[in-house]
């Protein structure tokens, strides 16, 4: 889904570390979450549109998400998978 060039000079805004694509059935059960009303960014914002795709940070900690083909590089943006 993302150039795979474009993938390699990504990486996280806040730790600068690699980012890697998220797999199917993780986006699939975030837009789960999603359409229940129970997702919410680092920000605290309720996500509230579907994501097409994410790329995952290094350490599993953050997805930042992918809308309409392009990655949402903002920190408060990203969506927290611990716990």
């Amino acid at each position: 889904m993302i150039d795979p060039e474009l993938l390699k000079i990504l990486c996280c805004p806040e730790t600068h570390q690699e980012l890697h694509p998220a797999e199917p059935a993780l986006i699939e059960r975030l837009n789960g979450q999603i359409a229940a009303g129970a997702l919410t960014n680092r920000a605290g914002q309720l996500v509230n549109e579907n994501i097409d795709g994410g790329l995952v940070r290094a350490d599993g900690k953050f997805l930042y998400p992918i809308r309409r083909n392009i990655p949402v590089m903002l920190v408060d943006e990203g969506i927290p998978l611990a716990g």
